[in-house]
């Protein structure tokens, strides 16, 4: 399944959206006062389906409006698609500027791909299983963050081709002195990875589990499993960037603690 086709159709969907959020609206009452439905809701449900039927005519739909008018909802093993056109109504009615399009498409009864659009405030998020979930920026243009640590030896020249590689496969390199801040920067999104070689147990211990508790992923930078006792630690937002970061790194060993 294609991700770029979702998030064009999320960001034209969009479109209705955005054109309907500053005009009159005409506003019906579904199951209580607090229920909206407004004419644009109908008219992006509407455009979505017959996209998604164009393009994939044997797939499944299931979509908040349709089923409001009676559709039953088929959730089976066949791929479908998963649509609330205008989650948020309220907002959307009151031009209080927290209304999107959600999209999901699920194969066999397991969602596999998620996007949720806000067009007033332009902010695309978009997830697929098992790769991490994003914000706008794909995880090429990633920041990282590295450490030069305390050695001053031969190990420098490895380091300085390992920063080099890494620049020029993200946005940057930042580093900020602490190895277990950097850590908490991956955990809480400010980073997508962080990389080292010459650390200590200490320096990395309670951070490679606030990443791990967060939802990241640890490893060796090689990417094998993450060894607390190895002097080396690479975690990242997902295993995709981790597998990405990885790539860039060249092993420099050390002995184990």
């Amino acid at each position: 399944m294609s991700l770029q086709f979702a998030l064009e159709l999320a960001r034209s969907a969009g479109e209705i959206i955005k054109e309907g959020y500053f005009k009159q609206k005409v506003i019906s009452q579904k199951c209580s006062i607090a229920d909206l439905v407004t004419e644009t809701d109908t008219k992006v449900e509407n455009f979505v389906q017959k996209k998604i039927s164009e393009q994939f005519p044997t797939h499944e739909f299931i979509g908040e409006e349709s089923v409001s008018n009676g559709a039953k909802i088929s959730f089976t093993d066949s791929p479908t698609w998963i649509i609330d056109p205008v989650d948020g109504t309220s907002n959307f009615v009151h031009r209080f500027p927290f209304c999107c399009i959600s999209i999901a498409y699920a194969e066999k009864k397991k969602v596999a791909l998620a996007v949720v659009y806000n067009p007033i405030l332009d902010e695309m998020y978009h997830a697929e299983l098992g790769k991490g979930a994003f914000l706008n920026v794909p995880s090429f243009l990633s920041i990282l963050c590295s450490e030069w640590g305390s050695q001053r030896d031969a190990t420098m020249d490895t380091k300085v081709r390992n920063m080099h590689k890494a620049v020029l496969a993200s946005r940057g390199i930042r580093s900020i002195g602490s190895a277990a801040l950097s850590c908490c920067m991956v955990a809480r999104g400010s980073v997508e990875s962080y990389f080292e070689y010459g650390i200590h147990c200490w320096d990395v211990a309670a951070g490679e589990l606030i990443v791990r508790e967060a939802g990241g992923v640890s490893a060796s930078p090689d990417g094998s499993p993450f060894d607390l006792m190895s002097r080396s630690v690479l975690v990242s937002c997902c295993r995709q960037v981790l597998d990405e970061t990885s790539a860039c790194i060249e092993r420099i060993p050390f002995d184990r603690e």
